[in-house]
């Protein structure tokens, strides 16, 4: 196919997906907020309470990251930190993983990371909101949380895994006729 002819298929895919996606923000208008509890993490200074990670705002953008140990989880993670203060500017945003709050302060570190980070350790969080395979290894995914009428509510959820919407690198190699080429994400690169 034509370089040129190329563009015009894919600009109308792309706007495919613009209409899938508005598609998708009117079902997401209509789905019934599900009730959580007031889940009690860790946070670098103690314990935390679930309503206590808003902060100021009324929503709550919380990633559930598999740990320090997934290279995946890093990367989207790295993507996140790059765009945090845009997202917290609009709504809280926090990562949460299974490993403690010191070994999250070092890894945070290592990575430059600004979002804050509690611990599910210990709790049924990340299982509750779905995110544990059927041997309760971390699984990764986004939850969407609001204070309504003085409750909290999850409005919605998104797993993660690679070519999902939530990182750009998948996309970015995707205007290359091989893709990714296998492609894995390393903790560091060569210089």
């Amino acid at each position: 196919m034509k370089y040129r002819d190329s563009v015009v298929k894919l600009a109308d895919y792309r706007r495919q997906i613009g209409a899938i996606r508005a598609d998708m923000r009117k079902v997401q208008a209509e789905i019934e907020p599900e009730a959580v509890e007031d889940y009690v993490l860790q946070g670098r200074d103690g314990p935390v309470r679930l309503s206590e990670l808003f902060g100021g705002h009324e929503d709550l953008i919380l990633v559930l990251n598999m740990g320090a140990g997934c290279r995946y989880c890093t990367l989207w993670a790295d993507g996140f930190n790059g765009v945090y203060p845009h997202l917290a500017s609009r709504a809280a945003f926090v990562v949460a993983s299974p490993d403690p709050p010191d070994a999250q302060a070092r890894f945070a570190a290592s990575r430059g990371w600004r979002f804050p980070m509690v611990s599910h350790r210990g709790t049924s969080f990340a299982a509750d909101m779905g995110y544990t395979s059927q041997t309760g290894a971390p699984q990764p995914g986004i939850c969407a949380f609001q204070r309504k009428d003085g409750r909290l509510v999850r409005v919605s959820d998104l797993g993660a895994g690679p070519y999902d919407d939530l990182c750009a690198v998948w996309h970015l190699f995707d205007l290359f006729p091989e893709g990714a080429k296998g492609w894995q994400p390393q903790y560091k690169y060569p210089d």
